[in-house]
């Protein structure tokens, strides 16, 4: 019986080496667990003009579940910074209203991704492929500010009349905005196998997302007048934070005016390098 089994065994290597394809060695990618490191930028009303200097730090965590040599569904984790200020604007309105924020952005997603080449880890024919890629998450944001050097956060503070119920001229009332949107990833990136565990890859992907929040602003001035003063008679933090005008001359926050363009919601990206680890079954080879 041990010599049968023996003979099974070896027949079977014997098999898989002739029908072998040629850089093939029987490992069947199943997937793929990474990390990635990046910088991230912020597009909204501060940024109106798309400008990318002002990138950010951004890192994650993923896992690629690989169907075959072309198709894969990505899970990821991210954390990444945004920020941008008025003060790195070309536009003059927007210089004097003088307006900043910072948020820490908490992302989860999960992408469809595609493969323009067959992409077979340990096989030099297909170690490269560019892909591209589309998904659903969500994200939270908190944005905020400084005052005399203090971080203040901004959502709190209600400072386009949420709290107070406010309702500009459409009629609308202003209720607060959460802390929780959703985002729609898409994007593109190359892909290159160094050895039969590890992958390199970059990718750059674009987040349209659901708010228009995400650096506090989005519609226009509802007037200092709205906000209440301490018994001092001094401006509170929302009154000071809901135009900042006043620290470059004479104030422009006057009710009704535009303070930010809400027909537009925010959006951010994260180009990114990927190391990734894969994950493989053994799988005779076959001839087809």
């Amino acid at each position: 019986m041990k010599k049968i089994i023996l003979s099974i065994l070896l027949s079977g290597t014997v098999f898989c080496a002739v029908v072998a394809q040629p850089g093939f060695d029987g490992n069947e990618l199943q997937g793929e667990f990474g990390v990635t490191i990046g910088t991230a930028h912020y597009f909204g009303d501060l940024n109106t003009n798309t400008s990318l200097n002002r990138l950010k730090p951004a890192v994650g965590v993923f896992f690629r579940k690989q169907f075959n040599n072309y198709l894969g569904l990505r899970i990821s984790s991210h954390y990444a910074q945004l920020g941008f200020s008025d003060i790195y604007s070309k536009n003059d309105y927007q210089k004097k209203r003088n307006l900043s924020f910072n948020t820490d952005i908490w992302e989860f997603a999960l992408q469809g991704e595609f493969n323009f080449f067959k992409f077979m880890p340990n096989d030099p024919a297909y170690s490269f492929t560019p892909f591209v890629t589309l998904g659903l998450g969500v994200f939270s944001y908190n944005p905020y500010a400084y005052l005399e050097g203090k971080k203040v956060f901004l959502r709190p503070l209600g400072t386009e009349g949420q709290n107070i119920g406010y309702a500009g001229a459409d009629g609308k009332k202003r209720k607060p905005y959460g802390s929780m949107a959703v985002c729609v990833p898409i994007g593109m990136g190359i892909k290159y196998n160094i050895n039969q565990k590890i992958n390199l890859s970059f990718q750059i992907t674009h987040r349209l997302t659901s708010t228009d929040y995400l650096d506090d602003v989005s519609t226009t001035f509802i007037g200092v007048d709205k906000f209440d003063q301490l018994p001092n008679g001094q401006l509170t933090t929302a009154g000071l934070l809901q135009d900042r005008s006043y620290e470059k001359g004479v104030p422009i926050g006057i009710e009704g005016r535009q303070r930010g363009w809400s027909k537009q919601k925010d959006q951010y990206i994260i180009a990114e390098m990927c190391f990734s680890f894969n994950i493989s079954t053994y799988k005779c080879p076959s001839s087809f």
